[in-house]
C-alpha cells in the first residue's frame, strides 16, 4: 500500500494537432465505469507504476484542438522519471501521431468526412504494454464490452497497485508479477472463466520467466505478429486483431471478429443485413489503410449516440 507522496511534479506536453484530449481518453476507456482510465469531464488520471512505486498521472487541455496544450501533474512519488511519464502519455494518448493523411484521404468520401469531423481531434490511443493489451482481449472475449471491463475493474482493484490519494484509493492495471502467482481460483472468484485464468496465469508466468518477450512483437508485419500472438494460449484472430490495434498502433487494422465493431460498421453504412467477418473485411478494403481509425472513430458514434459524449 502506498500512502502517496505530498510532492507533485508538473510537465507540459504540446500534442501535434488537432488533439482533443477527451475523445482521445474516451476511446481509450470506452465504458463510463471504467476505473482504470478516470475522466471527469476536464482531467484524465491513470495509477501506474514508476520505479515501483504507483503514482498518479493527471492530464488537462488547455488550448484549442488546433493549439493544444497538455498540463500534466505526477503525484505520488517524489522524484518521477519524468522522460518515462513522457513516453508513457506519448503511447497511451498517441499525441505525436500525424493523421494528415488520413484527414486528406477523408476529405475525399463525404461520409467518412462527416464522421471524421465530429470527433475531429481524436487521436488513436494505445494500451501502455502488449501484456494490458493482452490482458483486455483474452477478458473481453466473448463478452460485451460492458461485462468485460467490469471484470476488468474487478481485476484491477483486486490485485493492482494501490495509491491512496486525498480524494480516495487508486489502481495501477495490474503487472505479470502480480498474477503470476495467483490460482485459477482467485480469478474464479471475481467472475473469470478456467480458460481464461488460465491463460492469464500462464501468459504471466511466461513473461517473467523470460520465455516470452513481447517487445520482439513490435517490429513484426501483420501477419507474422498475428502468428506470433495466436500460439499463446487463449488468443485467437480477435484478440490478436485487438492487440494490433491497441497495442501495437497499427492502424490498418479493424478488429472483424468483433462484432461490436461489425454492428457499428453496418449502422454507419446503413445495410439492411448484419454483416459477417468476410463482408465487412470487404467492405472495408474502401477505407485501407485506415480501418482501425475507422474502428476507433465508430466507437466515438456509439458513445455520442448512447449519449455518453457529446
Amino acid at each position: 500500500m502506498n500512502k502517496g507522496a505530498s510532492r507533485e511534479s508538473y510537465l507540459c506536453v504540446r500534442p501535434k494537432p488537432p488533439f482533443r484530449l477527451d475523445f482521445t481518453v474516451w476511446t481509450l476507456r470506452r465504458r463510463p465505469d471504467n476505473i482504470l482510465d478516470r475522466w471527469d469531464n476536464r482531467t484524465y488520471r491513470r495509477v501506474i507504476v514508476l520505479e515501483e512505486e504507483p503514482a498518479e498521472i493527471s492530464v488537462s487541455q488547455t488550448g484549442s484542438a488546433e493549439n493544444p496544450l497538455l498540463n500534466v501533474t505526477i503525484a505520488g512519488i517524489a522524484a518521477p522519471p519524468i522522460n518515462r511519464v513522457r513516453a508513457f502519455l506519448e503511447t497511451m494518448l498517441g499525441i505525436n501521431v500525424d493523421l494528415s493523411d488520413f484527414y486528406r484521404f477523408a476529405k475525399r468520401n463525404p461520409q467518412l468526412e462527416q464522421l471524421m469531423e465530429r470527433f475531429c481531434g481524436l487521436k488513436p490511443p494505445r494500451f501502455p504494454s502488449i501484456f494490458e493489451a493482452l490482458v483486455n482481449g483474452i477478458t473481453c472475449q466473448q463478452l460485451t464490452l460492458t461485462l468485460g471491463v467490469h471484470l476488468l475493474n474487478k481485476l484491477t482493484l483486486n490485485y493492482g497497485a494501490k495509491l491512496d490519494l486525498p480524494g480516495g484509493s487508486a489502481y495501477a492495471f495490474p503487472r505479470p508479477t502480480d498474477l503470476v502467482n495467483l490460482k485459477v481460483e482467485n480469478f474464479r472468484q471475481i467472475g473469470y472463466s478456467r480458460h481464461k485464468a488460465e491463460a492469464l496465469i500462464e501468459l504471466s508466468a511466461k513473461i517473467i520467466s523470460g520465455e516470452l518477450d513481447l517487445a520482439n512483437i513490435e517490429g513484426m508485419d501483420y501477419e507474422s505478429a498475428l502468428e506470433q500472438l495466436d500460439r499463446l494460449r487463449g488468443v485467437g484472430r480477435w484478440t490478436g486483431e485487438y492487440v494490433l490495434l491497441r497495442g501495437l498502433g497499427r492502424l490498418r487494422v479493424f478488429p472483424v471478429d468483433d462484432v461490436g465493431g461489425r454492428n457499428s460498421l453496418q449502422r454507419w453504412l446503413k445495410t439492411p443485413q448484419k454483416l459477417d467477418a468476410e463482408e465487412a473485411k470487404r467492405l472495408l478494403s474502401a477505407w485501407d489503410p485506415y480501418g482501425g481509425l475507422l474502428y476507433f472513430h465508430l466507437l466515438l458514434e456509439g458513445l455520442k449516440q448512447k449519449g455518453i459524449i457529446e
